[in-house]
């Protein structure tokens, strides 16, 4: 059970290090953060929640709400990514129009993404 133990503790300071990379925009520390979680948590053993004792109980109340943190943190971030990537990508300049009057149509992307200027 001290193992255990250790391995909780060492999960609860790679959710920690994941979070404080991630803030921190350290995209290496951030990889090496996630492969070096991947590979405990493969390692744990399973185990059944009434075989847990009350000090791993706790630990891992612990370790649910740093891992939920970090997955609002990831989601958000997403979704902040997305709504800039929208923002620019709609057509900034005016539309143009043809020899004929009609409007033609621009490349979608806007000149921020394109790289026309």
């Amino acid at each position: 059970m001290t193992a255990t133990l250790h391995q909780y503790r060492k999960l609860h300071r790679l959710l920690l290090e994941e979070r404080e990379c991630a803030m921190n925009l350290d995209l290496a520390g951030l990889q090496r953060t996630v492969e070096e979680k991947s590979a405990l948590l493969g390692a744990l053993p399973p185990t059944r929640e009434d075989e847990l004792t009350p000090e791993l109980r706790e630990l891992a109340g612990k370790i649910q709400k740093e891992n939920r943190r970090n997955a609002y943190l990831f989601w958000s971030s997403l979704n902040w990514v997305r709504e800039t990537m929208n923002f620019y990508s709609r057509q900034i300049a005016n539309p143009a129009y043809g020899e004929s009057g009609r409007q033609i149509s621009n490349v979608n992307g806007g000149s921020l993404l394109s790289g026309k200027v």
